[in-house]
């Protein structure tokens, strides 16, 4: 009998609602596209790939980066692998090449899960879970994180989604993040400090996309009707727009050059702790044991 084939994102599961489409792989609980009347609004990549530039996966138990790998757990060091060679950090979690298990499926949304096991540099037993659902205000993705450990947990979750509106080349977008601070960076992308936006770096006014250059994080950010919003907006007036509950307090703004078939590509990525939280301790969050934290993230789009 043959083996019936499967795709190296694992399986992927085609969420249907009107006429707009999601597709999430079980790698990385990873958001491999959302599509709303034919336009998309997220960059995709091949089902027999993994995520180019961590395209739509999801972090935990930490988003961005940890310093050389490297924190301390009550006094004792920590080591976590090197997953950025490049930078010499251990970068966006510790679930970016684990499958998923499902744990419900509708025709409009899918409930994924996996597990963190105890491990040298983190030394905790979690569970990560992410449901998406479409719904009449777009795309909607809630994480939720529960420790199973006889210690309480530190922790950040975020998500690495790339936003676009296909027909429209991203330099011409314009992004708008209505923030007043951002983070200073290192050489290998540590944050050093925070200031306030000005300049090339103050976005709360719009920028177009071709003309900055990102790979920071901000945050004091600003709600609207209780979240935050970051949106790109077409010359023509269309706009997608990430949106984030208020835990995600910080959202990390990545201009990649080097993205597969496009000029630009723009990651807007919501996190409940910017990079290196371990070690700063700056927006750090501590599970105690049993206990779940949840929050929610989404897409919206207008396109009339």
């Amino acid at each position: 009998m043959d083996t019936p084939r499967r795709p190296a994102s694992g399986t992927n599961y085609l969420l249907t609602s009107g006429s707009s489409t999601a597709v999430i792989a079980s790698l990385a609980a990873a958001l491999r596209s959302y599509t709303v009347d034919g336009v998309h609004l997220t960059e995709t990549w091949g089902e027999d790939s993994i995520p180019a530039g961590g395209a739509g996966i999801l972090l935990a138990p930490w988003a961005n980066r940890v310093d050389r790998g490297v924190w301390l757990l009550d006094g004792a060091e920590q080591r976590l692998d090197i997953t950025e060679p490049s930078k010499g950090n251990a970068s966006h979690g510790l679930l970016r090449n684990t499958g998923y298990y499902a744990q419900s499926v509708a025709e409009d949304a899918v409930v994924l899960a996996a597990e963190i096991f105890p491990q040298h540099g983190y030394p905790f037993h979690l569970t990560h879970t992410a449901a998406y659902e479409l719904n009449g205000g777009g795309l909607q993705v809630t994480q939720s994180l529960t420790n199973h450990s006889d210690a309480r947990a530190p922790f950040g979750l975020g998500a690495h989604p790339y936003l676009k509106i296909s027909g429209v080349p991203t330099e011409d977008l314009t992004l708008t993040v209505n923030a007043d601070t951002v983070f200073d960076t290192d050489e290998r992308s540590i944050p050093v400090g925070r200031v306030s936006v000005s300049g090339d770096r103050d976005l709360r006014g719009g920028k177009r996309v071709g003309d900055i250059e990102f790979d920071s994080a901000f945050t004091g950010l600003t709600t609207v009707d209780g979240r935050f919003e970051h949106t790109l907006t077409a010359p023509d007036g269309r706009s997608v727009t990430l949106w984030a509950d208020p835990e995600f307090e910080f959202v990390h703004v990545f201009i990649s050059r080097t993205y597969p078939g496009v000029d630009r590509a723009v990651a807007v990525e919501p996190m409940t702790a910017p990079a290196n939280a371990f070690n700063s301790g700056y927006g750090l969050r501590w599970l105690e044991p049993g206990a779940t934290f949840a929050a929610r993230w989404g897409i919206r789009p207008r396109l009339g």
